[in-house]
């Protein structure tokens, strides 16, 4: 009998983590983070985490447990997903995976296997100062000549995984590209419902501008500075996020703080388009248009909630 595991994703900004909690005491599940930043202590106002009392009792996992130097990749969170998942079966609950990294979900879903190939610390470290000396785009350039679907998949800027891939072709002569699309054929170990909830395009964007706004707010840029002062530096997975490169870059000097704001609102929508193209390439997705349901989050929920009975997740409504 497979166990069961609810997946609820969707750009950035679209309202997930509301959406999350209505549905986690729906049907008495707990949430599973599958978010790249929120893992990070300390870096609460750029990735827009979720505060304790937004949680309404509601257990989360993978929020706030790493510091801003450790390395967090995605066999790092496959790991740690699995062992809250184990977690949550053994209190007899669902667990909710909620975040919009799409890979992570992915390497959770269908129990994706990293471990062909093992590690060649070598070739990385060459890449690594590569992309130090030639910059990340030169990395990428490397990267479409021997993988072209990867580097299309990949952002230049995510220099973490075009490392990756490249270490993968050096390492075995395969296209990570293949290895990940044979993979992706798997059949799923869970019974599951993978819903992904979207917003018109403009409204989303308009969303996003908001939320920037208020981040700035919030105070956006002593958060950024507060921990360049402990030493976190722009070479640290953490600071590469979306907000915090940025940031770095005004307090750096290298440019105004209106033009720092500009940028992150359009990497940021840019972002949740290229969420949306991944999201659309994956199977068995559950898509939920929120101006179908006219915004209305009973609405939603009542959706979703047919959805699982559907698939036996729980009892039929």
């Amino acid at each position: 009998m497979k166990k069961s595991l609810i997946v609820l994703t969707g750009p950035t900004a679209v309202g997930k983590t509301k959406i999350s909690i209505s549905l986690a005491k729906a049907v008495d599940g707990e949430i599973i983070s599958a978010d790249s930043m929120q893992v990070y202590r300390q870096m609460d106002i750029g990735s827009a985490k979720i505060r304790p009392e937004e949680m309404q009792g509601v257990p989360h996992y993978l929020v706030d447990v790493l510091n801003p130097d450790e390395p967090f990749h995605v066999v790092r969170f496959q790991e740690m997903a699995k062992q809250a998942m184990s977690e949550i079966y053994q209190k007899e609950k669902i667990p909710i995976l909620t975040g919009g990294t799409g890979f992570y979900i992915q390497a959770v879903l269908y129990d994706i296997d990293f471990t062909e190939n093992g590690e060649d610390s070598t070739y990385r470290r060459e890449l690594e100062k590569l992309a130090k000396t030639e910059g990340a785009g030169h990395l990428h350039e490397m990267l479409a000549k021997v993988d072209a679907q990867s580097a299309q998949e990949i952002h230049a800027n995510n220099v973490k995984r075009v490392i990756r891939a490249l270490e993968y072709f050096h390492q075995t002569g395969q296209r990570i590209s293949e290895h990940n699309l044979c993979e992706r054929q798997k059949e799923s170990p869970y019974r599951f419902a993978y819903f992904v909830l979207n917003e018109e395009r403009e409204r989303l964007y308009e969303r996003i501008n908001l939320r920037v706004d208020q981040m700035m707010e919030e105070g956006l840029e002593d958060e950024v500075r507060r921990l360049k002062e402990q030493g976190f530096t722009r070479d640290m997975v953490s600071m590469q996020g979306l907000g915090y490169k940025e940031m770095l870059d005004h307090l750096d000097g290298a440019c105004s703080l209106e033009e720092a704001v500009s940028i992150i609102k359009r990497d940021t929508r840019h972002f949740a388009k290229r969420q949306i193209t991944w999201f659309k390439r994956e199977r068995d997705v559950i898509w939920i248009e929120k101006e179908e349901f006219h915004h209305n989050e009973e609405e939603i929920l009542e959706k979703m909630m047919a959805e699982l009975g559907k698939r036996g997740i729980i009892p039929k409504r």
